[in-house]
């Protein structure tokens, strides 16, 4: 898919991953935006920065929405609709972390599911009849590099980004016949709030996401996405090195997990 001309949702658009993509989207070309998130002074502000640098070519809906509130979501989709004309991409994007272990309470874990899993069938059960009927469209979903690995140091984060890459498979295998495609974006360390407020207070997860490899600016992983949609690959790997990491997994279970054990005692967590 190449942006230029389609109409885009994103969720988590006031900052981080979801506001890069949407500048990058406009920088692209895109005919419509609609930017949802739950901070709305920060999604205010893109929105009119979006429609200060590209003018009246880009249509730009801005709408506070609570991504773990079904009913919300669905009229997010169907105000999309209904003023843009259309979806082509939704990117399900909003996520939490939780720098929790067996020590997250329950509500901590309900609402990382929420977030991290809940909201992309959210998302696809208000879209997916929509495309279905124009005739196809595309799901992007961030799942985390975590969601094909593990998050030492975060486990409600682990465990819900696994299943949101599964929750993608499923898709992809469902509707990818009936013209539906779908992506895994599936980025590494990345440096938004979530991973900056986390070193800051020398959380476990930060401290070794940073240690795993380059910390990427939002614009790369923008910039990724936008080269993952258009050869359509399921993956999307801002981190070419995650595949390295998956396959090693694969191939030896034992061994990866002693690796990722000696790593986490190397940085005395």
């Amino acid at each position: 898919m190449r942006v230029s001309g389609t109409v885009a949702v994103i969720t988590g658009a006031g900052g981080g991953i979801g506001a890069a993509m949407a500048r990058r989207f406009a920088a692209e070309g895109a005919a419509g935006l609609c930017l949802a998130d739950i901070a709305e002074p920060a999604l205010a502000d893109v929105a009119a920065d979006l429609r200060s640098a590209a003018g009246p070519g880009l249509r730009v809906l801005s709408m506070r929405t609570d991504v773990t509130d079904e009913t919300q979501v669905q009229a997010m989709i169907d105000r999309a609709v209904r003023e843009l004309g259309g979806i082509d991409l939704l990117c399900s994007n909003a996520g939490v972390a939780t720098a929790r272990g067996l020590d997250a309470p329950d509500d901590v874990w309900a609402h990382t599911w929420s977030v991290n899993v809940l909201a992309h069938v959210y998302a696809a059960r208000a879209v997916v009849p929509h495309m279905l009927a124009r005739g196809g469209g595309y799901l992007l979903n961030t799942c985390s590099a975590a969601g094909l690995l593990t998050q030492p140091g975060d486990a409600p984060y682990a465990v819900t980004k696994n299943a949101a890459v599964a929750f993608a498979e499923w898709l992809a295998v469902t509707y990818g016949d009936q013209g539906i495609k779908v992506s895994a974006l599936c980025p590494q360390g990345v440096r938004t709030p979530m991973l900056e407020d986390g070193l800051g207070d020398s959380h476990e997860a930060a401290r070794l996401v940073a240690a795993a490899g380059k910390v990427l600016a939002p614009e790369e992983v923008a910039d990724a996405v936008v080269a993952g949609l258009a050869a359509e690959r399921f993956l999307i790997l801002p981190h070419p090195e995650v595949a390295e990491f998956v396959r090693r997994k694969a191939a030896d279970r034992d061994r990866w997990l002693a690796g990722l054990r000696r790593l986490v005692a190397s940085l005395g967590t």
